[in-house]
């Protein structure tokens, strides 16, 4: 009884033998050399239920041709040649009944075999609705809207844009007044020393120092920031090349002087003296994902309790902060939150909203406990938000979905608003408003480039 196991072994291997040896290709043919690198991505601002994605290919090896499955299922009729220069391009069709998030797809090529996975995300789909509940003024402005900021001093708006990619030549710095919405003063940032390309000091990011009259910015592409004068945009302080790795947010803290931006790409925030100008230590951010880098995005603060929050967008979490000592108060798990990015802050409540590019969804966090308590779908990629305690409502600007959508603090969907071409963010006034702004298709688009204000309509 002893060999009974080893001769079932022995005639499994022998029918497996036979049936490899009657088939008319090999299943374990020549395979893909170790130097494949075969990448496959979807495209589409919108992918939702009953909509295509673009899947492009590129890496494979000439010839190869390819087929798509969701488990069992393959989703192409035919396979897909691989061109000369190794890529390859298909539309995919989403079922209507798709279930919104990342799915899985293998991509399986044949001669010689190979596979690769597409993590293909699916987006929830909101209708527009509510719109007769808000009061909304849009304004177009200038190419390539990125933040805004109230400053109650100036009772102005503060607007950054940046028009493509590296040298970046066209940048203004806007100062808007907010009941028109109109431009009263806009300036161009200097040109970057030892700039050959006509590279400026673009502007990105941007937050008010009342306390000092100034307002700061970040200048992503030079990692560093710098400071103008509320009153007539003049330059106060350009802070050298490399100040701030990669600088996405800042926000200033009147009343313990300090200026926090994210250094989006490293593991900590910069920190400066709001009235030297001076650079103070910085605030390290330990992931509690092992092997992970906490990666800050955007920065809210609530200036009363003196703390400051921020997410990561390479790990699931959120960071609260107390400014005044600069240490980490608590780190906290978010769960389903892939490349989060926006951050808005509910004193009442003393809740987190946090908005996901990945995962499509805002969460509502208590801070105390550190658990999700609503998780909603808000549209294709949930890029920031921002909370207005006035009408107790997050906004949250959906640039994939182009829509801009209302939240109340029980995670219920009050009005999912149309936000024109590619919303990139919001920002409350703390007077019942928020302001977002948009980018565009081109220069012949109606829809992009625009300012609006939002707020709730009174009963």
């Amino acid at each position: 009884m002893s060999f009974r196991p080893s001769f079932r072994l022995t005639s499994l291997a022998a029918g497996l033998l036979l049936a490899v040896t009657a088939s008319a290709q090999p299943v374990f043919d020549q395979p893909a050399s170790a130097t494949f690198k075969g990448q496959v991505v979807s495209r589409g601002e919108n992918v939702v239920p009953g909509s295509t994605a673009d899947v492009t290919g590129r890496g494979f090896v000439p010839g190869q041709q390819v087929s798509l499955l969701r488990g069992d299922t393959v989703l192409n009729s035919q396979p897909v040649v691989v061109d000369a220069d190794g890529n390859f391009k298909t539309q995919l069709a989403i079922p209507a009944d798709a279930v919104p998030g990342t799915h899985p797809v293998v991509v399986r090529a044949s001669q010689p075999a190979a596979a690769a996975v597409l993590k293909l995300r699916v987006s929830p789909q909101l209708p527009l609705s509510g719109q007769a509940k808000f009061a909304t003024q849009s304004n177009k402005l200038v190419p390539g809207l990125y933040q805004s900021a109230y400053s109650a001093a100036s009772n102005a708006v503060f607007v950054t844009s940046a028009v493509g990619r590296p040298p970046v030549t066209q940048s203004q710095l806007l100062k808007l007044d907010p009941k028109s919405l109109k431009v009263t003063k806009a300036i161009t940032p200097a040109q970057v020393p030892g700039s050959t390309n006509g590279a400026v000091f673009a502007v990105y990011g941007v937050g008010v120092d009342d306390a000092n009259g100034n307002v700061w910015v970040s200048n992503t592409r030079q990692d560093t920031v710098a400071v103008y004068r509320q009153a007539d945009l003049s330059l106060v302080h350009q802070f050298p090349v490399g100040a701030v790795p990669h600088a996405r947010d800042v926000v200033v803290d009147s009343t313990h002087g300090k200026v926090f931006a994210s250094a989006a790409g490293e593991d900590h925030l910069s920190v400066f003296d709001a009235k030297t100008l001076k650079a103070l230590e910085p605030i390290t951010l330990a992931s509690g994902v092992d092997d992970e880098k906490f990666v800050p995005m955007s920065l809210v603060l609530d200036e009363p309790s003196g703390k400051l929050f921020t997410v990561s967008i390479g790990t699931p979490e959120a960071a609260v902060i107390d400014v005044a000592s600069g240490k980490v108060d608590k780190v906290i798990d978010l769960g389903n939150a892939i490349s989060a990015s926006g951050v808005a802050f509910d004193a009442e409540r003393n809740r987190l909203y946090v908005a996901s590019q990945g995962t499509d969804n805002l969460l509502i966090v208590d801070v105390a406990s550190g658990k999700v308590v609503h998780d909603v779908p808000v549209g294709a990629g949930a890029l920031n938000v921002a909370f207005d305690a006035k009408s107790g409502l997050a906004y949250v600007t959906n640039r994939g979905a182009g829509t801009v959508t209302a939240v109340d603090r029980d995670g219920k969907v009050v009005g999912n608003l149309d936000g024109g071409t590619f919303p990139n963010h919001v920002r409350a006034d703390g007077k019942g408003n928020v302001f977002a702004v948009n980018k565009s298709r081109g220069a012949e688009d109606p829809k992009g480039d625009r300012i609006t204000r939002i707020s709730l309509r009174q009963p």
